[in-house]
């Protein structure tokens, strides 16, 4: 993930997608994400996989824009696959409802036309710096 401050972790994975952080903060995100040939499945449409990694990228980054020294861990997720996604996606996040311990999210996927491609819902847990082994 492409870091605009020290204050984004370094996720290996997510920045071998090549997904980068538009924006995140007051309980939101916006993620662009453009697939590469071997991130689409056998239909040339980009894998489900890379769709629910963006996803949870777009959520976890709203659930953690307003508690900073914490980080957090996805603790359940369900997705939605609606149309395929083809082209630059965006991904927004947003932080429905958050306690002392867990955020509660949703995110959506968009095409170049605006049109939403796949939809999730995710629960996040708070972890405290330094993170632990998990």
């Amino acid at each position: 993930m492409k870091q605009d401050d020290d204050r984004f972790l370094n996720v290996p994975f997510v920045d071998h997608l090549g997904i980068t952080i538009h924006s995140s903060g007051k309980g939101t995100s916006e993620l662009i994400y453009t697939p590469l040939e071997a991130h689409m499945n056998n239909l040339g449409i980009t894998h489900g996989g890379a769709l629910m990694t963006l996803l949870d990228v777009a959520m976890a980054r709203a659930a953690r824009s307003e508690s900073e020294p914490y980080g957090v861990i996805t603790v359940e997720m369900k997705t939605t696959f609606m149309r395929p996604a083809v082209g630059a996606l965006i991904a927004r996040g947003e932080l429905l409802h958050s306690t002392a311990t867990m955020a509660f999210t949703q995110g959506t996927v968009f095409d170049s036309s605006g049109k939403a491609c796949a939809h999730a819902t995710g629960t996040f847990k708070f972890l405290k710096r330094p993170f632990p082994n998990v």
